[in-house]
């Protein structure tokens, strides 16, 4: 009997009953959820993410590239190495060279990457010269990490005013917290988040395929927009309106959330 007492006690300690560093998903073992790939250090990257180095030899790598965009703005390009994108297990155990990628501007987020490209609007970046920063993070949001540093890759910008030489705001797109034209879209869904509530209360938004919505969204917090299926995303400055203007051409039920709050704002049902 004592025996099995101390082997159930050892079972308890060591079993998927003791507090793991990360949640279990789906198809995700004991020893995955604990975080055995790499060392997880006490050192956090600028954003207070904790690093999680692994060796040099077969680490995960970036690089970025930034080309102006014949229409707005700059299209990304994420070249990596050793490393795949997995949006379907966001949130989940830190396995081997996956997970995703943050974008920041002069070390403010801009969003959060699930694939090698990504399309910056001009509304977004403000006049003047900037440097933008990749890095990546698995799936448990720990930082990869090298000799103690992240692993990042960054670029320089140059935006200059509308209309002038090697600007690249065309057109009618609006400036930071300026509504866009009603001509602009369809529809517009507008929502408030305040204190940790979402206004209207949170409901779905019907919707032809090929219609454009416009996602006109004021948060009293920094948070950051995301339209699952989409993958598409939009920073959400404190206390400023910001709009998201998209074009509904797959059909389904898609979720509209705010990541750092992880509140959801509408359900779009395109048909």
């Amino acid at each position: 009997m004592l025996a099995l007492a101390l082997l159930l006690a050892g079972g308890a300690a060591t079993g998927c009953g003791g507090r793991a560093t990360t949640h279990h998903k789906p198809g995700t073992s004991h020893e995955q959820a604990s975080g055995g790939v790499g060392t997880l250090l006490t050192a956090t990257d600028a954003t207070g993410h904790r690093l999680r180095e692994v060796p040099a030899e077969g680490a995960p790598e970036v690089q970025l590239t930034v080309r102006p965009d014949s229409e707005d703005g700059w299209n990304l390009q994420l070249a990596v190495t050793n490393y795949r994108f997995t949006p379907d297990s966001t949130g989940g155990a830190a396995l081997p060279g996956a997970g995703h990628a943050h974008l920041e501007l002069d070390g403010r987020k801009l969003a959060r990457l699930y694939g090698p490209w990504y399309h910056l609007p001009a509304a977004q970046v403000p006049e003047g010269i900037h440097t933008l920063t990749v890095r990546l993070y698995a799936d448990d949001h720990t930082a990869w990490a090298v000799a103690g540093k992240p692993v990042e890759g960054t670029a320089q910008l140059t935006a200059t005013a509308p209309g002038q030489p090697g600007g690249h705001s065309h057109g009618d797109t609006p400036a930071p917290g300026q509504t866009p034209a009603p001509e602009q879209a369809d529809r517009t869904v507008t929502i408030t988040v305040r204190d940790g509530k979402v206004s209207p209360a949170p409901a779905r938004t019907e919707l032809r395929r090929g219609e454009r919505v416009a996602l006109r969204v004021t948060s009293d917090r920094a948070d950051t927009l995301h339209v699952h299926g989409y993958d598409k995303e939009l920073a959400l400055p404190a206390g400023q309106e910001a709009t998201l203007i998209l074009t509904a051409d797959r059909t389904g039920l898609f979720e509209v959330e705010t990541h750092e709050s992880s509140l959801v704002l509408t359900q779009l049902l395109v048909r």
